[in-house]
């Protein structure tokens, strides 16, 4: 997810050789990719939950990761319009670079609903098991950093700029 968005950024990136059109497919590969993964795992959680007959969304995990996946198919269908404008319908006036924001601000809810559902997981009994003391802080705060270099990217490239007057 983190390299799909990044790969539109001004810093670089290990696609900078791509033309524009060519980012954009990579983009909506690896983003598709990751929706693929994220309903693949969804779907063998809730087997599971079944099978063990335990309750389903009943954790701020599973909640966030419900909202997350809500969110990420919202930002596909604004992708999807922005890849094929000509399917919107007519009764629907969205100029592109309005669409353009909401695809952008629909990505960015996405990826911090994503990283709010990792750092969730850290809060497990499981996970509190496994990992204790400094490791276990570096893990929580570990997201953070990913999370802030694509809220700055986002934010940089899609918020007005605002003019200084003297």
């Amino acid at each position: 997810m983190t390299e799909g968005i990044l790969l539109f950024s001004p810093e670089g990136s290990p696609f900078c050789f791509k033309s524009r059109q060519g980012k954009v497919r990579l983009h909506w590969f690896c983003q598709a990719l990751t929706l693929v993964a994220a309903t693949t795992g969804a779907a063998f959680i809730l087997a599971s939950k079944n099978v063990s007959e335990r309750p389903h969304l009943v954790s701020w995990h599973s909640l966030l990761g419900l909202a997350t996946l809500s969110a990420t198919l919202f930002q596909l269908v604004t992708g999807v319009c922005l890849l094929f404008p000509k399917w919107l319908p007519k009764w629907l006036p969205v100029s592109p670079q309005r669409l353009k924001l909401y695809h952008a601000t629909c990505g960015l809810l996405a990826y911090l609903l994503a990283t709010a559902t990792v750092m969730a997981a850290m809060f497990s009994d499981w996970f509190s098991a496994s990992v204790r003391g400094a490791a276990w802080w570096a893990f929580l705060l570990l997201p953070l950093f990913p999370a802030a270099v694509v809220m700055n990217q986002i934010t940089n490239a899609y918020l007005p700029r605002k003019k200084i007057s003297s």
